[in-house]
Parts: structure tokens; sequence; C-alpha cells
């Protein structure tokens, strides 16, 4: 196993939902270039007591009854256009907490094709028209798509303008940064496909599910404070999250402390250091899965420059969530949050 070569330049994190976000070019280039595989390492998870499987489903629970979409309709592209949808019988949403939405809407029969973040059961077998994250407008158009639903950080705009070009309605969602977000981006797509009905219900199940899991958290007088790692060793990225990353708000709602932000970072992301792992001082870590193999499990992650001298490195304490649906901010939230809790305090609280 490689060690971890040295950080990375200082560079935002890869597209959240949105939220999943620009650059430094180099840096980009080799994020994206990891996001599309795990790296193919390993995880030895022996000696980590709070390390667990994510508890997250692959397969999504649609609403018990398929709407019945009522168009044409027009509505507000957060990218600030008017655009009127007259059909979505070729619905091609562009990342994975699209695909999620519609798919538990319960228009999956609707959806002809996937973003690469779309791992879930249900999508499995639809064309990818995605690569490193970046749109191929040839792939998309060569669906004949009726609509094309986008996150604010989709692109290359190139790709974006040929789409829009053909005559393709394009809209726009606005991005995921919290627990807030989930709701309205659900609204948003189901106003977008006619069956604002089935919006309100989804929205409702979804917090209602999230509120009982908040519920169920058990009181710490001292929060764990929780340091967002977003890993990919094969191309040497390694940062580590800020108030802007997207994750604090689930920290937070998990009765964690976010470290990083706690540690006065209010950026997205910033290129780990041995200093500011050790300002941030975490009692645990978070990752996305696939980062961690990417490093060749925790034996990988406690050799990264700072790591091993935290509370977390010397526990070996870390939280792993699946890559594709970490910060969602969608219909598995719950399932998110009740992991993040589970692998935290362990399932009897402690």
């Amino acid at each position: 196993m490689p060690t971890p070569a040295a950080p990375a330049p200082a560079a935002r994190a890869p597209r959240r939902t949105g939220a999943l976000i620009s650059v430094l070019a180099t840096a980009l280039a080799l994020l994206v270039t990891a996001c599309g595989s795990s790296g193919g390492t390993s995880d030895d998870t022996a000696g980590a007591p709070a390390r667990a499987e994510a508890s997250t489903a692959n397969r999504l629970e649609p609403l018990a009854s398929t709407p019945v979409p009522h168009l044409p309709v027009t509505v507000a592209s957060a990218d600030g256009e008017k655009v009127t949808v007259k059909k979505a019988d070729r619905i091609v949403p562009l990342s994975g907490s699209l695909n999620e939405i519609v798919f538990t809407l319960g228009l999956g029969k609707s959806v002809v094709a996937r973003d690469i973040t779309a791992t879930f059961t249900q999508a499995a077998k639809l064309p990818v028209v995605t690569r490193n994250h970046d749109v191929s407008a040839e792939s998309v158009l060569s669906l004949e798509p009726d609509l094309v639903l986008a996150e604010a950080t989709t692109g290359p705009d190139e790709a974006m303008r040929q789409i829009r070009d053909a005559g393709v309605p394009v809209v726009v969602v606005d991005p995921a940064k919290g627990l807030s977000d989930v709701g309205p981006r659900i609204q948003a797509v189901a106003d977008t496909l006619g069956v604002p009905a089935a919006g309100k219900e989804l929205t409702q199940r979804s917090e209602d599910r999230i509120a009982a899991v908040r519920k169920d958290i058990p009181g710490h007088k001292d929060k764990p404070r929780v340091a967002f790692l977003y890993l990919r060793g094969s191309a040497s990225v390694y940062l580590l999250g800020g108030k802007e990353s997207g994750a604090t708000s689930l920290l937070e709602a998990a009765g964690a402390v976010d470290a990083g932000a706690a540690s006065g970072l209010k950026k997205d992301f910033t290129a780990i250091t041995s200093e500011a792992l050790a300002k941030a001082a975490p009692d645990a870590i978070l990752v996305m899965t696939k980062g961690l193999d990417s490093v060749g499990g925790v034996d990988g992650m406690v050799k990264i420059p700072g790591v091993a001298e935290t509370p977390a490195g010397v526990d070996r304490r870390v939280v792993s969530v699946e890559d594709g649906v970490l910060l969602n901010y969608g219909p598995r939230t719950d399932q998110v949050l009740r992991s993040i809790v589970e692998q935290l305090y362990g399932k009897d609280g402690a």
C-alpha cells in the first residue's frame, strides 16, 4: 500500500448535490478522475471500534401510489430562467440526488439515464451520461429526452448550452447545503414533473423520518468533534471539510460538532495539514466509503500526515457512509443520519 503523497493544493470538493464546485485546475482534474473509482484497495477495519458499515439501503422506497403528471407547467429554474415543461416521459437527471428524488416520487420508469453517482439498485441498468461528473451532451441528446434536471454545478457549460440549444428543457435545482434543503429540493423536482401533491407527500415522509432519528439521538454533555475528510488516494487528494462542506448540518443533527468548521475553516474544503488537524482535534472522522477504500482503509488513513496524532486517529474512530448518498439531502437522509449516529455512539446510544 503506497504512502499517501503530500496534501494537494487548496481545492474545493467534488460536486455534492449539489452542491456538489470549482477547483484549481490541476486539483480538479485529479479529483474528478478519482471520483469514478474506489482505488481498488481493500478496507482493513481491524481495531476500529467505532467503524461500522453504513446502514443506508441501496434500494429506494418509492411512494406507495404512482402519481400522474399534470403538464405542461412553467417553473422557475435556479439559474434564473423560466422553463416550460410539456412532457416528462423521458427524463435525464444529471446528479445522483436528482435521480433519487425522481425515482422515490414514483416516476422512475420515465428516467432514461443516470449520473455516475446514482448507484442505487433501481438505476443500475440505466446508461451513464456523465464521465468523471462531466456531462456528455452527445450521450444525453442521443436518448432524446424531453426534460433534463440539473444541479447548479452541472457542467461543463458548453455541454449544457449544447443541450439547451437542441431545444431540450433544462431545469436547474438549487443546491443542497443542509437538512433544511431536503423538502424544498423534493418539492422543486415534483413541481417540475407536474406532481406537486406527491412532492408534498414525499417531503412530509422524509422530514418525519429525519425527525424520528433526531428524537432518538442520545444526549451527551461533551459533544464529539467530528472532522469530515474528503479522500481520493489514487489522486493524492486529501481535504478537510470546513463550514461550507455540506456535512455541518448532518453532524450537528447527529449531536456532534463539525471539527473543521469549529476550528475556523470557513471555506468548503482545505488541504489537510498536520497543523489544521491538530487545531480541529477531532474525536472521530467522517469519510465517504470509497474515499476510505482509496487510501487503504483505516490503516492507510492514519498514515496521512497529522491523522494519527488526533484523538480520532489514536482511537481509530471512523464513520463511513456511501459516496452516493452522504451529502444528497434527499429521501434517504434519515438513513444517512441514523448510520452516522449508530457509528458514533453505537446502537445502544453509549
